[in-house]
């Protein structure tokens, strides 16, 4: 029961102020009070989030082309129909004497009958997010990263303050890390760009965490994106992630990488 209080006290932080904290400690203790087996639950999937209700979840999707997606049977290029849908966001929890040890997750579709089976149906979003934002930092191995997803998808929450506390946290697996800083790249604010820079600066940190950090620049919008991942390129002391910037600058048209790579060649 610790572990599950501690959950609810996690869950109460970060986007869950005021009603959405009640909501979200709702949902932790009717996920702990359920008997072992699976936990669903359903949420608003945020602007641009589309999925097949099966294997496939995309975003920042043009015609059948996506730029981002999970999947097990799709590559994200054209020429391939599937049956879009905005969602909502579903989630099947599996519970252990009251302590999730994994998850799945669905955009659209509907859920099937199954046996040992708890729905908790159409939750809030915003309690959504601060509950799984508090799972994430729970010691449930792969599922924790999956928990970090879970919150990213949620409908007109902002959570990159969450994320980025996640990123910095040395306590949580590096994949759970790694998760929560491609999130942050995707944040629309300011600040984030600068905590993703914080972290590939910070010599002390993991290589795979701060390569993750450099990446998650690498899809911020241009203006942002390049002159950070220049100075990365420049002045970055450790070669792999300067290397790293400028596998990414080449991936642009932008003139200042253009620029970059005639320094390097003429030793400017």
């Amino acid at each position: 029961m610790n572990r599950f209080l501690g959950l609810v006290a996690l869950a109460l932080c970060g986007v869950a102020a005021g009603a959405g904290a009640q909501d979200a400690a709702t949902i932790a203790r009717r996920v702990a009070a359920a008997p072992d087996g699976e936990v669903r639950m359903a949420y608003a999937a945020r602007d641009g989030v589309v999925g097949d209700g099966r294997s496939v979840i995309a975003w920042d999707c043009e015609g059948n082309h996506c730029r981002h997606y999970q999947s097990r049977n799709w590559d994200g290029r054209d020429g391939w129909s599937w049956d879009r849908q905005d969602g909502p966001v579903r989630v099947a929890l599996r519970v252990r004497d009251k302590t999730v040890v994994g998850m799945r997750l669905y955009v659209g579709g509907t859920w099937r009958t199954g046996e040992s089976v708890t729905d908790l149906g159409m939750v809030p979003a915003r309690a959504a997010a601060a509950y799984f934002i508090g799972l994430a930092r729970q010691d449930i191995g792969r599922g924790a990263s999956d928990a970090v997803f879970a919150a990213a998808l949620a409908d007109s929450v902002q959570i990159w303050r969450d994320l980025l506390a996640l990123a910095r946290d040395r306590t949580i697996r590096t994949d759970t890390r790694k998760k929560a800083i491609f999130w942050l790249g995707q944040e629309a604010e300011d600040e984030a760009t600068r905590g993703i820079d914080s972290l590939i600066d910070r010599t002390d940190e993991e290589i795979e965490v701060r390569k993750a950090a450099v990446f998650a620049l690498s899809q911020r919008r241009s203006d942002e994106s390049v002159p950070a991942l220049i100075r990365i390129a420049r002045t970055n002391t450790d070669l792999r992630l300067r290397k790293q910037a400028m596998f990414w600058l080449a991936q642009t048209d932008d003139p200042r990488a253009l620029q970059l790579f005639e320094d390097i060649l003429t030793k400017k």
